[in-house]
């Protein structure tokens, strides 16, 4: 199976190379990457440029919704992976998620905890990640996708994107891709997997992720019960 690796991004100079670096330091590397700008401002696309065989798109309606959905429609391989511009990826992250792939068709996406780099220490293990992951086998009866690292089918994609939401403001994007793949097949989380990302998010602004985030969320599988 072969494999492409999608990186939305929106004026990520300050991370993007260190996301890139890793990705090439991958003992088996991605067949195809995609990096899809969404009106970048900064010298992020200028940074990208620097690597090869980097295919870079461009999204022009604002969000992580569309940009997110442009990389995958680009994608033309078996597999999608997906991460972010502030992910550092451990050196086994493609050949992990290819192998998880190959040796169960049933599987239809991958997930695998998350530890915040620039945070206080005990964001820096897997536990926040691995509490999420319980909350979500326990709620919607699956592990949730994680948008810093996860992986999906194309052929699985191309069933599920026309169900999908497209309201940033009222879902979490990547949850919403896992709720709507639960019936196409199993969500595989690979503990041993570990990516690092930034907690910028939480540092800059805590409101939204400590109140507005679990309220869209809360609102999101309400509007989601039908299919959990």
């Amino acid at each position: 199976m072969k494999i492409s690796v999608v990186i939305p991004v929106y004026n990520e100079e300050k991370r993007i190379k260190d996301c890139l670096d890793s990705l090439m330091k991958q003992e088996e590397k991605p067949d195809e990457v995609i990096v899809v700008d969404n009106n970048s401002t900064d010298s992020t696309v200028s940074i990208i440029k620097k690597y090869k065989d980097i295919k870079i798109v461009y999204e022009k309606k604002q969000g992580i919704t569309p940009t997110r959905n442009k990389g995958f429609d680009t994608a033309k391989y078996d597999i999608i992976a997906r991460c972010d511009a502030d992910s550092i990826l451990p050196n086994n992250w493609v050949k992990k998620i290819k192998e998880v792939f190959s040796k169960n068709e049933k599987v239809v996406g991958f997930t695998n905890p998350i530890v915040f780099y620039d945070l206080p220490v005990i964001t820096q293990s897997s536990l926040p990640s691995d509490v999420f992951y319980y909350f979500s086998k326990a709620i919607i009866g699956i592990p949730t996708l994680i948008g810093p690292s996860l992986g999906i089918t194309k052929k699985a994609w191309l069933k599920v994107k026309k169900e999908l939401c497209s309201d940033d403001k009222k879902v979490h994007e990547d949850i919403d891709l896992a709720i709507h793949l639960k019936k196409y097949g199993e969500i595989f989380f690979e503990p041993s997997v570990i990516v690092q990302i930034s907690g910028r998010r939480i540092k800059y602004n805590p409101t939204s992720f400590f109140i507005e985030y679990p309220l869209r969320l809360i609102k999101m599988l309400k509007s989601h019960r039908h299919l959990l």
